[in-house]
């Protein structure tokens, strides 16, 4: 599974340039504009893109050498993680056809596959040399990011069909930010506070305060606050897990399954 992982490593930035360019339909900010929703971030936010597939080649490349053919972490992630970096690219051009269903069962089958290769990584109790920086951040910053976007584009598959008020957005967007709120905490609880998805998740949540918070849509300001209130919690919560773990390897009371 060593290739599979490199081409699909590729495949999403090449994907992306040409969805970006309108090959496949309109492109993600045209769409968002389209079809606006309380839980969209600002634009600036999904430059973090470049950043996570320049990340996710170099783990490719990395978990890819001899010595790591049969690491048994590496392994058991690299079916999981192939199919997260596939779906990613497979959800750009289904998006800017418009395929919203489509879409949105892609992106959060790409988020459970590498969320759950992020939690197996981080996890590890015999990681390998600089695995840290070579695989659990790359996954990591992925999956952070899938943990956000899978919740926008809910949102905007919502408004797209109507499933839900669009005049009156509040209440089901404060649903969903709480929903995001649930699966952010406890999925980074269960990687011991891990600083690569909190980061891409704290950059996800900036990005919605600043533009709802420049919003003139009803409930935009109250989203925006909270929005800012969820990243405050993900740190605190972050710092404390950290330092719990620290105190467990310091004691020698850590296990495998803590």
């Amino acid at each position: 599974m060593r290739l599979p992982v490199v081409v699909a490593a590729a495949l999403m930035p090449v994907v992306a340039w040409f969805s970006q360019r309108g090959a496949f339909g309109p492109d993600n900010g045209s769409l968002s504009d389209r079809y606006p929703t309380l839980l969209v971030a600002a634009g600036y936010a999904f430059s973090i893109w470049g950043a996570i597939f320049l990340a996710d080649l170099l783990f490719a490349l990395w978990q890819a050498r001899r010595r790591y053919r049969d690491d048994p972490t590496l392994v058991r992630v690299r079916p999981a993680v192939a199919a997260g970096f596939t779906l990613t690219a497979l959800w750009m051009p289904v998006f800017s056809q418009q395929w919203f269903w489509l879409a949105l069962a892609i992106i959060w089958l790409a988020l459970a596959c590498l969320a759950w290769a992020a939690l197996r990584l981080a996890r590890d109790s015999e990681p390998l040399p600089a695995q840290a920086w070579w695989a659990k951040l790359p996954v990591s910053l992925h999956a952070g990011w899938l943990s956000l976007a899978a919740f926008l584009n809910t949102a905007q598959t919502i408004v797209a069909y109507r499933l839900l008020p669009t005049e009156r957005m509040l209440g089901w967007s404060l649903a969903l930010l709480a929903a995001m709120a649930l699966l952010l905490g406890a999925l980074n609880a269960r990687m011991r506070g891990n600083p690569g998805y909190v980061f891409a998740a704290l950059w996800g949540l900036a990005g919605v305060y600043l533009e709802q918070s420049a919003s003139a849509r009803p409930g935009a300001i109250l989203v925006a606050w909270l929005a800012l209130a969820l990243g405050l919690g993900l740190l605190v919560q972050t710092a404390w897990l950290r330092a719990r773990l620290r105190r467990k390897l310091f004691s020698g009371h850590l296990t495998p399954g803590d």
